[in-house]
C-alpha cells in the first residue's frame, strides 16, 4: 500500500494558457507583466495562438495528465488523496486552487511542476508564484505549507519514454534517410545569463544546459539501443523572445536544420525533450515553423512524441510523489536517476536559480513558510 503522508493533497502546477481568442492578449500580459515587453512583440506571439483558434493545447493536455495521475494514484491505494490543478498565468490560478484546498482541510500540499529542469523560468518562477500565493492566503488567515518533488529530467521513466519517442519518430522517416539521420533535441531557449544563474551557485551555475546535455546523451543512448545503431545528436533551442542585443542560448533549431542540411545530413528527428507535453512551443515552433524550414530545404523531418500522459511517465511521477512523502517522514528512499548527474536536490536552496530582475519570495519546500497564526 502506498503512503503519501504527511501530505493532504497533490497539486499539479502548470504554466496555463488561453481557452479562446479573447483570452490570448490578457494571458500574454499576465505572462510578461513587469518585463517591459513591447506590445508589438505580444501581438506577434498572439498570432501563434490564433493560428490554432486562440486556444492553447496545454490545458487539455493537463486534464489528460490529471486523469492518468488519478488512475495511477487510485491503483496504488491513494484514492482518498485529493489531486489539484493550478496554473501560474491563467485559470485555474494557483492562489484560488490553494484557497479551495485549505477550505477543504488541506494544510500540507505536495507540488508536481509540469517542468522538468532547473532555471529561473522553469523552477524558481513557479516557486515565487507559490510563495506569493501562500503570502496572500496567510493575509486571509489561511495557513498552508507547500513542498515539491525533485527535478525529474533524469528520472528513468522520463528518459525511457523520450527514448521510445525518438525511436518511433526514426521509423517515420523515409527509409533512405534513416541510416544517417540525426537527432536534434530541442528545448526552450533562455537568456545566457539565466542559464549562468541556474542551479545552486555553489555548483557553478549552468544547470539548465548541463541537465539538458546529460539527459539528451542518456535518451540518445537508450534510443540507439532500440534502433540498433548509434544515433548522432545535437541540442538546439526554440522560442527565443528577447531583444537581439541580449544573448540567448543557441543554435536556433531552424538555423541548425539548415546547417545540418548543408553538411549533407539525410534526415532529422526533432525531439522536444525540454517539454513535457505538446504545448504551443511544440505545436507552433516545431510542428509548424521547424517543419516548414525542413520542407523548404528538402530535409526529411520527423518529430518525436513528448512524454505527455504516457503511463510509464505518469507512474514515474507518482513514484516521485511517494519518494518525497517518504523523505518528509524522515525516511531515506531510493532515488533512481539516469545519466551522470545523479538525483537532483529535494529542497531548492534559497539562492537557487536566482531571479536576475528582482528578489521575490519563493516557496522552495522548506525555506518558505507562511507565518503561523498568533
Amino acid at each position: 500500500m502506498s503512503d503519501a503522508t504527511p501530505y493532504d493533497a497533490v497539486l499539479l502546477l502548470s504554466f496555463g494558457g488561453p481557452e479562446g481568442p479573447d483570452d490570448v492578449m490578457p494571458f500574454l500580459e499576465n505572462v510578461t507583466r513587469g518585463r517591459g515587453i513591447p506590445r508589438e512583440r505580444l501581438e506577434d506571439v498572439a498570432e501563434h495562438y490564433l493560428h490554432f483558434g486562440g486556444k492553447s493545447p496545454i490545458n487539455d493536455q493537463n486534464k489528460e495528465l490529471l486523469a492518468q495521475l488519478r488512475t495511477e494514484l487510485d491503483a496504488r491505494g491513494l484514492a482518498g488523496l485529493p489531486l489539484l490543478w493550478g496554473n501560474r498565468n491563467w485559470a485555474p490560478y494557483v492562489t484560488d486552487v490553494l484557497r479551495e484546498a485549505h477550505e477543504g482541510g488541506a494544510r500540507r500540499v505536495l507540488t508536481v511542476f509540469t517542468s522538468a529542469y532547473s532555471s529561473y523560468s522553469s523552477c524558481r518562477q513557479y516557486r515565487e508564484d507559490l510563495g506569493g500565493a501562500l503570502a496572500t492566503l496567510a493575509e486571509e488567515g489561511r495557513y498552508l505549507s507547500v513542498d515539491k518533488i525533485r527535478h525529474y529530467f533524469n528520472h528513468p521513466a522520463f528518459a525511457d519514454v523520450n527514448a521510445r519517442g525518438v525511436a518511433g519518430a526514426l521509423e517515420q522517416l523515409p527509409e533512405p534517410a534513416r541510416a544517417g539521420a540525426r537527432v536534434v533535441f530541442v528545448t526552450h531557449s533562455v537568456p545566457d545569463a539565466m542559464n549562468d544563474a541556474s542551479g545552486p551557485p555553489a555548483a557553478g551555475g549552468g544547470a539548465y544546459v548541463r541537465q539538458h546535455l546529460d539527459v539528451a546523451a542518456e535518451v540518445a543512448r537508450r534510443a540507439s539501443a532500440l534502433a540498433g545503431r548509434e544515433l548522432a545528436w545535437d541540442l538546439a533551442y526554440c522560442s527565443r523572445s528577447g531583444p537581439p542585443s541580449q544573448p540567448w542560448l543557441e543554435p536556433d533549431v531552424n538555423d541548425h536544420l539548415r546547417a545540418l542540411h548543408a553538411d549533407g545530413v539525410p534526415g532529422v528527428v526533432v525531439a522536444p525533450i525540454g517539454f513535457v507535453s505538446d504545448h504551443m512551443e511544440v505545436k507552433f515552433d516545431l510542428d509548424t515553423e521547424a517543419r516548414e524550414t525542413a520542407g523548404e530545404i528538402g530535409l526529411p523531418f520527423a518529430r518525436a512524441a513528448t512524454v505527455g500522459a504516457h503511463e510509464q511517465f505518469v507512474a514515474g511521477l507518482v513514484d516521485l510523489v511517494e519518494e518525497r512523502a517518504a523523505q518528509a517522514r524522515g525516511e531515506a528512499p531510493e532515488q533512481p536517476a539516469a545519466g551522470d548527474l545523479g538525483p537532483s536536490h529535494t529542497v531548492c536552496p534559497v539562492d537557487c536559480c536566482r531571479n536576475l530582475r528582482a528578489q521575490l519570495p519563493a516557496a522552495t519546500g522548506e525555506d518558505y513558510r507562511a507565518p503561523a497564526p498568533a
